[in-house]
Parts: C-alpha cells; structure tokens; sequence
C-alpha cells in the first residue's frame, strides 16, 4: 500500500488497538494515532488516504460525526469502523475480527484504496477542459441491488429490511444464485440461514476463485465459517435483520459507487458519448450514429433493424436496471441509447426483422427472468417492438413506425 495518497489515520481511544499490529505487519506508513477527540480535526489537516475507527459502544456519536466528515470529502475517504457493536452510518465500512482474525484486515483496506484510487482518476479526468462526462451526484445505493440467498430463519424478515433500501433479488438455492451473478449486476451478496456450512463453504470458493466476484461484498449471518476465502469484501454480521441490512448497506454503496466510477472513466474515454449512469451512448451521440448507419445501409445495402424496450413507469428502477442489461448483453455491433421518455432504443446492424425478433426476444427474456421489485416481485417486463429499415425509410419514418409497433404491443 505504499502507493496510497496520504497517512492511514487509526482513531482510537486505546494507545495500542488490537488491530494495529496487522498494520505494522504490513509496513503500511505512514501511520497516525489520534483519540476520538482529536479525529475530526486530525481528518481536516492529515488529509489522510484512510481512516480506521475504533467503533467503541462509547463512541457512536463521534463515529456518525466523523462519517459526515467523511462524506463531503473528495476524493473518497473511505472509514472503515473497527469491530463494531451496533449498526454504523451509511458511509462506514464494518470492519468484525470474527474468527478470521486481523489478518482480513489489509485486503479490506486495499480494496478501499483501489476505490479512493479511481475516484481520484476520475476527477483528475474532469479537471482535463475537454471532458465532457461528469460523476452524477446522486446516491449510489438507489441503483444498486443485492443478491439475497436464503431459505428459512430471518430470510423473510431480511428481505424486507434490505429491500426498503435497495433493489433485491431473492434466491433459494445456490444455484439459483450462481444464475443470477451470471445474468445481470449485482453489487452485493447476503447470504443467511438454510445451507450447511459445506455447501456456502463451496459457493464462497467459487466466488474467491472468480475475477468478476472476487470484490462483490458478502455479508452471511452465519458464524460456523472462518472467513478464510481470497474475498477481501467478505463480512460476518450477526444480529437482528436491521443490523444485518446496515451493516451490509455501506459495504454495496462502495462496491456501486465502484462500479458507477468504472462507467464514468469509460464514458470520458469516449469523450462523453457514453451515459454513465447506463454504459449506452448518451441521445446526440445515438442520434448521431443511427442518421450515419441509416444513410450508409440505404446507401451499400444490408439490413438494420431498431427495437424499443419500454419499461413500466409506475417502477423508476426498471427503466436503469433495463438499460444496463442492455449495455451488457447487445452484440459488440450493435449502440443503444435510454430516451427521455425512459424507453430504451437499440439498433441492431446487419440484421433483418426476422433476426431482429430473435435478438429482442433473448434481451427481454433475460430482463423478464433477472429482475425483481424491492418486495422481490418479478416487475421488469418491458414492452417490446422491432422494426426494420425499408427502402423508402428516413431516421424518422424509421422511429416513428417504432413507436407506431410500440404503441400496437403495448395494448
């Protein structure tokens, strides 16, 4: 961690916290002590890259203190909260020795860094006059969804908790869960009561041995594991369902916030044609790129086709969730763009209607079968139209018979 900007700022009340040693273990420097009555204006003049908190019965207030602080600093301060006993605030990473031991401790905090690393590359893009892409300042955890696996014990009651927060996506089988992982973005996992320990002890396995998951929070309920895994975001919480759910909710806001930065850069990279709330290309740069592929197409021949995905309104979520899919899963040849009105419109080179029918039927089964309302509620049912460039079509004739097939399904 030598490459971090700043001290790591350890608050405690102790004059050598437990964990301090893993930190000395790994010649982490510089590191700086500071009591709780010192935290806040050690923050303000240290500028630390971290801050490891104590998190004392005694010290909640000056904790929850302490993560406002941290909010409004750019870039990302991450504060991990060390051991604690109740619920932390929103923006406070949980930190538990458990059974693992402190030995965890050093892959949580690189995995924090990594984050502060890539907020800090994204700002110093935007400070570049030519940037057109800004970081959308909204929360991140209203986009993201979690994966909950679970069959009995506090599953139900845990369903609810997370989902007055968070988008989720219930699974009672592991196998069940795998397909999700596989399908769609999840920023986080809980796993709770119904399996033996050998089963989650293969799934957690899994996970550690795949790139993609390997960062994923999880969150288990259940003690009988040491969390030995190569998964440096994977926390034990025990406790009533409402602790459960908050103190997993700071560990997927980092992991969205994550993944909203990654969008962003790639957004820059394309000199803003990108959104980076969807990964699809922003409406001019659509617009742009469909009159050039409909002028070439009736120009050299071949075919184009368009097809509309419209998402209920009465669920804001779908209209993202949707999108997204879309980005991930369309033909590397095919652009796609989220309309005003919250339909999404992909086009689709090269394709005939036929071919066209086909492709828009594996997009929407995949949005039909991989999303889930917040009470867990299949609800992400787009209606769906196709249609393809004719002879005689402009961009406008070809958008308005779109529209025209859209406006026929939907009724």
């Amino acid at each position: 961690m030598s490459h971090q900007q700043g001290p790591i700022l350890v608050v405690s009340d102790d004059k050598q916290p437990a964990f301090m040693v893993a930190l000395g273990q790994s010649a982490a420097f510089p590191v700086i002590e500071a009591d709780w009555a010192e935290a806040s204006r050690a923050v303000a003049q240290l500028h630390p890259a971290i801050v490891l908190a104590a998190a004392t019965e005694r010290a909640d207030a000056r904790l929850a203190a302490l993560a406002d602080q941290a909010a409004g600093i750019k870039p990302y301060l991450p504060l991990l909260a060390i051991d604690p006993k109740g619920r932390v605030p929103a923006n406070a990473i949980p930190f538990s020795k458990g059974n693992g031991g402190w030995d965890r401790l050093l892959p949580r905090l690189r995995a924090a860094l990594r984050v502060r690393s890539l907020h800090t590359a994204v700002l110093r893009r935007q400070s570049d006059a030519s940037a057109k892409t800004a970081i959308a300042d909204v929360d991140p955890v209203r986009d993201a969804t979690v994966l909950l696996v679970g069959r009995a014990g506090i599953y139900p009651a845990l369903s609810v908790a997370l989902g007055e927060r968070i988008g989720l996506v219930g699974a009672l089988s592991i196998e069940a869960a795998a397909k999700h992982l596989n399908a769609r973005d999840i920023d986080g996992i809980v796993i709770c009561d119904g399996f033996t320990d050998r089963v989650v002890d293969a799934f957690l396995t899994v996970l550690s041995e795949d790139p993609r998951f390997r960062h994923l929070p999880i969150v288990m309920t259940l003690a009988g594991l040491i969390p030995s895994y190569d998964l440096p975001n994977l926390e034990i919480v025990a406790g009533d369902p409402a602790r459960v759910a908050a103190n997993a909710l700071p560990l997927i806001r980092q992991h969205a916030f994550e993944v909203h930065l990654s969008r962003t850069l790639r957004a820059i990279d394309a000199d803003g044609l990108l959104d980076p709330l969807t990964g699809l290309l922003t409406s001019a740069a659509f617009d742009r790129d469909l009159a050039t592929a409909v002028s070439q197409t009736l120009a050299n021949g071949g075919g184009l086709s368009v097809a509309r995905f419209v998402f209920d309104p009465a669920n804001p979520r779908a209209k993202l969730d949707g999108a997204r899919l879309l980005s991930r899963l369309m033909r590397q040849m095919d652009f796609g763009t989220l309309r005003e009105d919250g339909s999404a419109i992909v086009a689709l080179a090269e394709t005939d209607l036929r071919t066209a029918h086909v492709i828009a039927r594996r997009l929407f089964s995949v949005m039909r079968h991989t999303t889930y309302d917040n009470k867990g509620a299949r609800r992400n049912e787009p209606t769906v139209s196709v249609a393809t460039l004719m002879p005689q079509d402009s961009v406008q004739s070809l958008l308005a018979r779109l529209d025209d097939e859209g406006r026929r399904a939907a009724s």
